[in-house]
């Protein structure tokens, strides 16, 4: 373990150094100066067809999903325990300013993600079963051309990887670390917790078969319902906490600027250098988000939406999601007062102990649970989806069932072992498999650029037609 770890550790310092950032910043800025700050043109545009559109629960053939199920999907994701476990190692190993950096990753990344999802529908395809299919390895084979293939294989074969870790083993994990924060809050005496462990990766293990073996539209019909009732509960529950520390904001902010150019200012040193910052800032930002990955496109191409622009922008809303959510995580450990360890590896128990100031311990202990069961079960649907998918590119669809199967037991297995190495990994995987994407996405820039100007000029013409 000890050998895996030093060539993990090795690896992730080439991959997630300096020519990463600079390719993810690089390309969210290219796709934001081609499209000419279209999140930013187009931010009200976006919300009336996304956000102004969830009730409407629309209709969708076989094989397909609504487009709310496609962005719930995809949302099942990303708001994972890297928006509540991984934003509060980010604040605990980077400092306050990490937020800033995670704001501008994200703010970047919407241009991105707008890109992948308008670049999966557009290329996607039926397979055998009728469902349809897409993802980077589709607009990599079907956009740049077959002698590519051997990029989108890449991309397939760390991100199924990435899936059993990311997706999988650390959700479960923390999954459990949760349960055992509330159980330990309530009876510092408990000595269950192996046994414990083990049965909550079984239960987990049935219920994600369950939804899984009963095909895309099952999914989407869990993660429609799932994603937002767990986004609603975690918002207020943080915005709480935050509003009744309103006094301490104008310092956290302060902090927060301050930290992500001079972080020696904000912790005495303790953090290192601005890179330190910046690195922890995109790395979590990424983590949570997703732009860049290439993984949330995968489940944006089964919508039964057949105009490449009108999924894209769910794309946009989907990074807005994960903005608001991350960012209440971080504001809320940083306004409670609680003492967050600079330098040590944070935990979920942390975010507990800062919705305890406002709910009592226990209380914490109970909201941290319940949310992270909800965010990271649906995170193991959403990439259980990615995992598939992938395989089935490479493999064949006669794949998806075994490696599905495999993922069912991996669940056990993150909820009953150590995830510090597994954590360390699953960074690794999810450099790998950006890079592919992040290649793509350049040299299909102009796809991006072209669709998006033909449909709103198209957009343009009917409504003059209209009020003529």
């Amino acid at each position: 373990m000890e050998l895996i770890a030093s060539i993990n550790q090795a690896v992730n310092g080439v991959v997630w150094g300096a020519p990463m950032l600079i390719m993810l910043i690089g390309v969210g800025l290219l796709m934001t100066v081609r499209s000419h700050g279209l999140q930013f043109r187009k931010f009200g545009y976006t919300m009336r067809n996304t956000f102004g559109k969830l009730l409407h629960k629309g209709q969708a053939g076989e094989g397909e999903i609504t487009p709310f199920q496609a962005v719930s999907t995809a949302l099942a994701g990303t708001l994972g325990t890297g928006s509540i476990a991984g934003i509060a190692t980010a604040v605990t190993l980077g400092g306050p300013g990490t937020l800033f950096w995670l704001w501008m990753t994200a703010l970047i990344g919407m241009a991105t993600k707008y890109s992948e999802v308008l670049l999966a529908v557009k290329f996607r395809e039926r397979n055998q079963y009728g469902d349809w299919v897409g993802g980077p390895m589709y607009y990599i084979k079907n956009g740049l051309g077959r002698r590519w293939k051997w990029l989108a294989a890449l991309f397939c074969i760390f991100a199924a990887l990435a899936a059993l870790g990311t997706g999988n083993a650390i959700q479960a994990g923390n999954i459990v670390g949760a349960i055992n924060t509330l159980v330990l809050t309530i009876d510092p005496a408990f000595t269950g917790t192996e046994t414990l462990n083990l049965v909550v990766g079984i239960v987990l293990a049935v219920l994600a078969a369950i939804v899984l073996f009963g095909g895309v539209k099952r999914l989407g019909a869990v993660t429609e319902k799932l994603v937002p009732g767990m986004a609603v509960i975690y918002v207020v529950t943080c915005l709480s906490v935050v509003l009744f520390n309103a006094d301490r904001l104008p310092s956290v902010f302060h902090d927060i600027f301050t930290g992500a150019f001079s972080p020696g200012g904000v912790t005495g040193g303790a953090v290192g250098s601005m890179f330190v910052v910046l690195s922890w800032g995109v790395k979590r930002g990424i983590f949570s988000n997703e732009a860049g990955l290439g993984t949330a496109p995968m489940a944006h191409a089964t919508t039964s939406e057949k105009e490449p622009v009108k999924q894209a922008v769910y794309g946009i809303f989907e990074v807005f999601n994960t903005i608001i959510i991350c960012t209440l995580t971080g504001l809320t450990m940083l306004c409670s007062g609680i003492d967050l360890h600079f330098g040590t590896t944070g935990e979920t128990a942390l975010v507990s102990s800062a919705l305890g100031t406002l709910f009592t311990p226990q209380g914490g202990a109970l909201i941290i649970a319940v949310c992270l069961v909800l965010f990271a079960f649906s995170t193991i649907l959403g990439w259980a989806l990615y995992g598939s998918r992938c395989c089935e590119f490479l493999l064949g669809p006669k794949a998806i069932k075994p490696y599905r199967v495999v993922y069912v037991l991996i669940t056990v297995v993150g909820a009953t072992t150590n995830l510090e190495l597994v954590w360390s990994i699953a960074d690794t995987l999810n450099g790998l498999m950006a890079l592919p994407n992040l290649v793509a996405l350049a040299a299909l820039s102009g796809v991006v650029v072209k669709t998006t100007r033909e449909h709103f000029a198209k957009e343009r013409d009917e409504k003059e037609s209209a009020g003529n």
